[in-house]
């Protein structure tokens, strides 16, 4: 019974996967080490920002920033801005979808991200957000959808291009997850820990070093 539910979810995965140019080789599913695992999100903290700021602007800024420090400032207002909500209702429901995973209430979240959803469906955070909660469940080719659902309306987003090298890393589909992370690092050169995936990685896949 165990192994009938680990092929369904398996033929599942590469059937997103397939449909979204994205198919790994799923010889075997990997787990995940830990239970409690976000994709990369907003740090805690964001400025407040203009809502007609110009991203390209600041996309700019973050591929020249000359530090750290420098790039975790204009990082944060890139954030703040995909962070907006367009309306009243749209930050209400996102509240409660917060509300429900500070209480662990993670089917409660999603429900209420897919309300969002339906009725925003522009708004890229909440498509982010669902990803994540569906990658917390282990439901890769949902989170992998979302990924895609982010990607199409913001090909420069970071923590999507972050989370699809994850996954992809942790289903064995070392190739792909190598180029999702050049194209995080292409976008921002100032990622925390995705270097390092991509000196091992590109050793791995390539045979050498970087």
């Amino acid at each position: 019974m165990a192994v009938r539910f680990l092929f369904a979810r398996t033929l599942c995965l590469a059937l997103v996967l397939g449909t979204s140019g994205l198919a790994p080789a799923l010889a075997q599913q990997v787990e995940p080490p830990g239970k409690q695992k976000k994709l990369p999100e907003a740090p805690a903290k964001l400025p407040k920002v203009d809502r007609t700021k110009n991203l390209e602007f600041l996309f700019g800024a973050l591929k020249a920033a000359p530090d750290e420090a420098s790039a975790k400032h204009v990082e944060a207002r890139i954030w703040a801005i995909w962070l907006q909500t367009p309306s009243d209702t749209a930050s209400l429901l996102m509240s409660r979808a917060k509300t429900a995973v500070d209480a662990k209430k993670i089917d409660v979240a999603i429900k209420l991200l897919d309300s969002v959803i339906k009725l925003r469906p522009d708004y890229i955070e909440a498509w982010n957000r669902r990803a994540t909660l569906h990658y917390m469940q282990n439901d890769y080719g949902r989170s992998l959808a979302d990924i895609q659902q982010v990607l199409i309306r913001e090909p420069r987003h970071f923590g999507a291009l972050a989370g699809l090298g994850m996954i992809m890393q942790e289903v064995g589909d070392e190739k792909r997850a190598l180029e999702a992370y050049r194209k995080a690092l292409a976008v921002n050169p100032h990622l925390e820990k995705i270097p390092d995936q991509v000196k091992a990685l590109t050793e791995k896949v390539e045979g050498r070093d970087i």
